[in-house]
């Protein structure tokens, strides 16, 4: 074998597998975050892990609301929001989306030490950073206080640096075509 082909193989990353929980970061103005949190609670489930999706924000329904009960008992999905921050006709005062997603936030972080879990979605938490109805401190508290074996996905737009930097693994997602640009509307089952 060439010296070449030896430095090229020293270089090479040993994978192997682990048990450690992973924070796993899904963001960017690309329709598809909680579409891949959502593949992988599915995957999950397969392997009979218990998963919480836990949605800040979203209070309508979404096919994911029905689609989760097939997945029983391996995987739950609670809303806790009264809508998101300024749009869809939102009528409701930045204090009051903070009052909920601070109680939403006390939730996850109960759920997430219980046990009980071990794969926690935090879906639109990015976004509710974002809105400023949750402080960077707040969320990246509850990020460091995972633990060890749990898997955490956090979703949503707007992740900034500090948050990415948290993350063992961080995906952005980049629009490059959707309907929406010819007048479509979001579409069931597929948008939501």
């Amino acid at each position: 074998m060439s010296d070449k082909k030896k430095a090229e193989q020293k270089k090479r990353v040993k994978f192997k597998e682990t048990t450690k929980g992973l924070v796993i970061l899904y963001t960017g103005e690309g329709k598809g975050k909680t579409t891949a949190a959502l593949g992988l609670a599915l995957r999950a489930a397969g392997y009979k892990r218990k998963v919480l999706i836990v949605q800040f924000g979203k209070v309508w329904f979404t096919g994911e609301l029905e689609g989760i009960k097939m997945l029983e008992p391996f995987v739950k999905i609670v809303q806790g929001g009264i809508g998101f921050v300024n749009i869809f006709n939102d009528k409701s005062s930045l204090e009051d989306h903070r009052k909920v997603a601070l109680k939403t936030l006390e939730y996850l972080k109960k759920e997430i030490i219980s046990g009980k879990w071990d794969v926690v979605i935090a879906d639109e938490i990015i976004g509710a950073l974002a809105g400023n109805v949750l402080k960077f401190e707040e969320v990246r508290d509850f990020i460091k206080s995972k633990p060890e074996r749990v898997d955490l996905v956090i979703t949503g737009h707007h992740a900034k640096k500090n948050l990415i930097a948290l993350a063992d693994l961080a995906t952005e997602m980049k629009p490059i075509k959707h309907p929406y640009e010819k007048g479509f509307l979001a579409k069931p089952g597929v948008d939501y």
